[in-house]
């Protein structure tokens, strides 16, 4: 088998890699691979099959692990010449993000409980004001104040997030009376 198909197979490595050294590499690799399954009692039907088989699937590991060798190593880099992560992505980015979202959490699970299921319910499942209505056993009026006294107690979360102060009369018990207030 060694004599047999070497030349022809060296031959077609040489040409698919256009490169002799490179291909005989490869087919005395390929070469290794079938004789261990050759002694391992292996039946081989057609082993020039399965040395063509064989060599292209080293040229494929080869090509991939030269196109590893080929990317930059990050360390040699210099810190100017390192990839950088787009904004939202930034350590100090997801931090605020999920600093943001606690907040905000923690602002709608401070209104009362039937206020907080109209707006999570309209906000969050997408349910009109009057579906609402029919599932909570509530006047549709009364859902509007409860979805816009979550929107305000948002706005306020939102006010102190950026370092604002909430403008008088926009905090949480503030939207609060203000709705409660009946014109």
């Amino acid at each position: 088998m060694v004599t047999r198909y070497y030349r022809e197979l060296l031959n077609f490595c040489a040409r698919a890699l256009r490169n002799r050294d490179a291909a005989a590499d490869i087919v005395q690799e390929s070469y290794a691979r079938v004789l261990a399954i050759e002694r391992s009692s292996v039946p081989i039907g057609d082993p020039r099959a399965l040395l063509y088989q064989t060599a292209r699937h080293v040229m494929v590991d080869q090509h991939r692990r030269n196109l590893l060798r080929e990317h930059d190593d990050l360390a040699a880099l210099s810190e100017s010449e390192q990839p950088v992560l787009p904004a939202h992505l930034q350590p100090d980015a997801i931090l605020a993000s999920a600093q943001a979202v606690q907040a905000y959490v923690a602002t709608i699970e401070a209104l009362p409980p039937r206020c907080r299921e109209a707006f999570v319910l309209h906000v969050f499942d997408g349910l009109s004001h009057a579906e609402i209505a029919a599932r909570m056993g509530a006047s549709v009026s009364m859902i509007e104040k409860h979805v816009a006294r979550g929107r305000l107690a948002c706005r306020a979360c939102e006010r102190q997030l950026r370092g604002l102060s909430a403008p008088r009369g926009e905090g949480l018990a503030a939207s609060r009376d203000s709705i409660d207030k009946k014109p």
